[in-house]
């Protein structure tokens, strides 16, 4: 039996040197185990690293991934969810290599991005594993590169590993491109463990013992942090399942959370929704949720009800209020940067709309209809955050709405390829520009929205998210957290235009369109105050998604603009 005592951090400088310390101190406790689900049904077949096994499948791959291999060079990771992914990255940073998470070129809708990416990192070494070989080989015809299979590589490769420097960038964490085109954020290996153990403390980790269950993707900055960097730095094991595990049955992560003590594990906002509507009565039959340690919400921003809905669902499963944790981070900052506290109550606040487009954090009754209602996202995490005017980078007071601005040891170096834009975000006094917007009240961060969505009508700025919110309210056949709210130039100003899927379980010949659309305006000009120039209703799967899941506003006002749902869509 394991003890769940948590073994003692070390001081290392890099992932693979703690991988070699828990190796060598608890060579047999459990370090990754992947949980595959190969039918409908299936309650799960688990496949475990110990820390030993992770040592030697890390030295093995580092030897082949160094072989003729400058250092410095990148290897791109196109591995399918599960150990094989964890092995290959840390193998990467063991060879003195610049690793680039992303993934297998099936992942629908995302190919012309894979081809970006892959274009602008030119990668000495592409790995990825047998199952998905075939399609690697053909999408990187013409690119010069050599693939490796992860999983054919023989353990006996070890013997040919030599420790090496690392490299100067630890891996190069791509941004999902919600606003713009996606970059490659240089983060150094300083950055990633910090970050790791700032995540650690931030969720009681780093004194108690945990379990990290994830299904986020290890190709996007959470997955990546929180299933693979924290239990590293921490000698913690941790639990992954595939995320199109999850979409087909969610109560299979509830499962993993209920099964594995002091469970922490992250998801965006839609994955608690969808969890409280989609698992039945009998499904939570067998769920105890009463120990899990922090679930946490990095959403942008977090709403109240969607963990008021999500515990309402599960309190019978033991599930404690106390256990949602909204957090805020992004690329650029490695991943954390504030975060709510386990066991602390929602931090809740209800904000005048009005006062919120003028750029004022203003109290209003929260049984107001036009009240906005946010969570508090806790305090930094190991950083410094602060408040300043977008235009002018004056640091504002307390109350006052402007752009999230963050200095700490977790902020990447910059942004791969692009000095200018570096320069612009990264700044010269080490202020790291997110591009957020929020306010800071009580103590608590609290997130508003992302400034290049903001829609400004008649010189008032109205939030997106809010708009949406509103919208998906409006009509039952709108499918909630599918559809994107977004300004387009017109003759006298901004134009608002909404475009948003339907729900699956009902044809779009059996919806009233024109109905729909009368309730999206009149709702939305009641709360907003805004007149809806256009609003297109599509299929289930047309708004575009950028490849963390989160609807690409962006990139569904480009379709909108070259016409797309013009045949599409329906009005």
């Amino acid at each position: 039996m394991e003890s769940r005592r948590p073994p003692l951090a070390p001081a290392h400088r890099s992932l693979p040197e703690f991988v070699r310390h828990w190796a060598g101190t608890t060579p047999d406790r459990r370090a990754f185990t992947f949980v595959e689900h190969p039918a409908p049904g299936s309650r799960g077949v688990h496949r475990t690293l110990t820390w030993r096994r992770l040592d030697l499948r890390v030295r093995a791959l580092a030897a082949r991934l160094a072989d003729g291999t400058e250092p410095g060079s990148r290897v791109a990771l196109l591995c399918p969810q599960g150990t094989e992914y964890v092995t290959g990255f840390l193998a990467a940073l063991a060879a003195g290599l610049v690793a680039v998470p992303l993934y297998p070129p099936d992942l629908p809708g995302h190919g012309d991005r894979l081809s970006a990416v892959l274009a602008d990192v030119s990668p000495a070494v592409v790995l990825t594993t047998s199952q998905s070989a075939d399609r690697v080989r053909d999408f990187c015809t013409g690119v010069r590169t050599r693939i490796v299979l992860a999983d054919e590589v023989p353990d006996t490769a070890a013997d040919d590993w030599r420790p090496v420097a690392p490299a100067a960038v630890a891996y190069l964490q791509y941004t999902s491109g919600s606003t713009r085109t996606p970059a490659g954020v240089e983060i150094t290996h300083t950055n990633v463990v910090t970050n790791a153990r700032q995540a650690l403390a931030a969720y009681g980790a780093d004194t108690h013992p945990i379990t990290c269950v994830g299904w986020l993707p290890l190709y996007h900055d959470m997955g990546l942090v929180l299933s693979v960097a924290a239990p590293v730095v921490r000698g913690m094991p941790s639990v992954l399942m595939d995320p199109v595990a999850f979409l087909h049955e969610p109560v299979r992560w509830l499962r993993l959370l209920g099964s594995h003590p002091r469970a922490v594990s992250a998801a965006p906002n839609f994955a608690y929704d969808y969890c409280a509507s989609a698992v039945t009565d009998a499904q939570k039959a067998d769920l105890r949720l009463g120990d899990i340690a922090a679930l946490i919400n990095g959403s942008e921003p977090v709403r109240p009800g969607t963990a008021d809905r999500f515990h309402a669902a599960f309190a019978g499963q033991g599930l404690m209020p106390e256990a949602h944790c909204p957090s805020y981070g992004l690329a650029e900052a490695t991943v954390f940067v504030s975060a709510a506290r386990p066991g602390e109550p929602l931090h809740r606040f209800a904000l005048d709309r009005d006062a919120l487009t003028a750029g004022k954090a203003l109290p209003a009754r929260p049984d107001d209809p036009r009240a906005v209602l946010l969570a508090g996202c806790g305090t930094p995490a190991g950083q410094h955050i602060r408040i300043a005017d977008a235009v002018t980078g004056a640091v504002l007071s307390e109350g006052e709405v402007g752009e999230i601005q963050v200095r700490g040891p977790n902020v990447g170096r910059g942004y791969w390829n692009q000095e200018e834009h570096s320069r612009r975000v990264f700044g010269p006094d080490g202020w790291l520009r997110t591009g957020d917007l929020g306010t800071v009240l009580d103590g608590q961060l609290i997130v508003t929205g992302r400034l290049k969505d903001l829609i400004v009508v008649d010189g008032r700025n109205h939030y997106p998210q809010d708009v949406e919110g509103t919208a998906q309210d409006a009509h039952p056949a709108i499918r909630p957290d599918r559809l994107a709210a977004f300004g387009t130039p017109g003759g006298s100003g901004e134009r608002v235009v909404v475009v948003a899927e339907h729900v699956r379980t009902t044809p779009l010949a059996e919806i009233d369109v024109p109905a729909l659309v009368r309730a999206v305006r009149s709702a939305v000009s009641a709360r907003h105050g805004l007149r809806l120039a256009d609003v297109v209703l599509v299929a289930p799967g047309t708004v575009p998604r950028t490849s963390s899941g989160k609807v690409s506003r962006a990139r569904t006002r480009e379709r909108y603009l070259a016409g797309a749902y013009a045949t599409e869509g329906a009005r």
